[in-house]
């Protein structure tokens, strides 16, 4: 566009238009039409173990208009550092945290609301329902995702094989998978005492007490998320059944996977037969355990008939007090974060699931697990968040050791849900 004089000519006209002058490129039509320059602040914890190289790349050649700054961390450092830059707002203008954490930032007036940008620049169908992991009860949308991390059932191929029990279908019921298992578990070295076993159960809340305190229909927290219900019948059922685990010759104790390394050695060794397993741990036992003949199946069906399948997930955020520029860069690269050109890029990795479905289709089928579908299927299904809300980082700790104390006998489960009960409504109650 030609600049245009608004100051008036002697005749109290207005100047004609001027004509840009050759060399003056404030006034030609390509300066018009050049993108605007902006200043982009990125934080990555992790740095590129977590975050791919390739999608910073390629955001930065798709988008020479905006100055990319990175802030690199390991990721404890990073966390531990983040508070103080936001209190004195210099904070990346975008960087990803876990999930609860980025709803207690819109809580606190920290994360901006995504929602009125998605509505505008994406069409929600092609994602999968997982976009709005960080979605508060209000509607407001505090993040996008980094990758999703559900959980499903491992199985060793082999130990299934070598005992005569059928391998496991995706009509498996949680009772079903413990019948399995102890025809699995054995005293392999005749001392009386059991070295393989059939579940390796876990006391962490993504693949241990979260999906079995719901396997019988119970509840960890009430559809607001402000309500305990560990004290509910059915919830309690679950964690006995999950408590009786290495009572009933299922699943080692925790001193058991101490000696192993945890509870994905303790898989990959042949220790265990099956246990439930997050998708990035797959990058893991591929890695130092590249022989292993296993597979996944989705998470059984609970014992009221329905699946549950627990997901984690990292989020992308936009800081709030960052200038409008930045923000507006910020989210041109949230959608290319999101486009099936850098999902393919997540999908590929092996670190975690996409929430593109074009991008879903692109999960490495030739390394084990072969069937990813189990992830990608079980989270269509019936994925779940874990209860986040707010104040889930204080709720989970203090439900933590209560669960840990059950699990090693140290209380019984009647007197483990009160504890949880009381110590977790305070919680909530206090953060309101």
């Amino acid at each position: 566009m030609l600049a245009l004089s608004l100051a008036a000519c002697s005749s109290g006209g207005e100047k004609p238009a001027e004509s840009a002058k050759p060399g003056d490129a404030s006034k030609s039509p390509e300066a018009s039409k050049a993108p605007k320059q902006m200043t982009l602040k990125i934080g990555l914890p992790g740095s590129y173990d977590v975050t791919k190289k390739e999608i910073i790349d390629g955001f930065i050649a798709k988008n020479p208009n905006i100055k990319v700054e990175l802030v690199e961390a390991p990721w404890g450092d990073f966390v531990k550092k983040i508070q103080t830059e936001i209190a004195g707002g210099t904070a990346p203008d975008i960087w990803f945290q876990e999930n609860a954490v980025i709803l207690g930032y819109g809580k606190r007036g920290v994360a901006e609301d995504l929602s009125g940008y998605i509505k505008k620049d994406l069409k929600q169908d092609e994602y999968i329902s997982g976009l709005f992991a960080a979605q508060s009860s209000d509607g407001k949308v505090y993040g996008v995702p980094h990758g999703i991390n559900p959980i499903a059932l491992a199985y060793n191929k082999k130990m299934f094989t070598d005992a005569g029990v059928p391998l496991p279908t995706k009509d498996w019921t949680y009772q079903d998978m413990l019948d399995a298992a102890k025809k699995l578990s054995k005293d392999t070295n005749g001392d009386g005492k059991l070295d393989q076993y059939g579940f390796g159960a876990s006391t962490s809340i993504t693949v241990g007490w979260y999906p079995w305190t719901r396997s019988k229909g119970g509840q960890v927290l009430d559809e607001t998320k402000s309500k305990a219900m560990f004290t509910d019948p059915k919830s309690l059922d679950g964690i006995k059944t999950w408590a009786n685990l290495v009572k009933d010759g299922i699943s080692p104790d925790t001193d058991f996977y101490t000696a192993a390394g945890g509870d994905w050695k303790a898989f990959a060794s042949g220790k265990v037969a099956m246990f439930f397993m997050q998708y990035s741990n797959s990058a893991l036992i591929n890695k130092d355990f590249p022989n292993l003949d296993y597979d996944t199946i989705e998470i059984p069906k609970g014992y009221d008939g329905k699946r549950l399948v627990p997901m984690v997930t990292n989020s992308w955020v936009i800081f709030s007090k960052a200038k409008a520029d930045a923000k507006e860069a910020a989210w041109e690269f949230m959608k290319y974060y999101l486009s099936e050109e850098a999902q393919t890029v997540l999908a590929k990795s092996g670190a975690a699931l996409p929430v593109n479905k074009k991008a879903m289709t692109q999960l490495d089928t030739n390394a084990s697990p072969k069937n990813k579908k189990a992830y990608s299927d079980g989270i269509a299904e019936a994925g779940v968040t874990l209860d986040e809300n707010p104040s889930w980082n204080e709720w989970r700790l203090a439900a933590q050791p209560i669960y840990s104390d059950i699990y090693a006998g140290k209380l019984t489960p009647e007197e483990g849900v009160k504890q949880l009960q009381e110590k977790v409504q305070k919680v909530l109650d206090d953060n309101k």
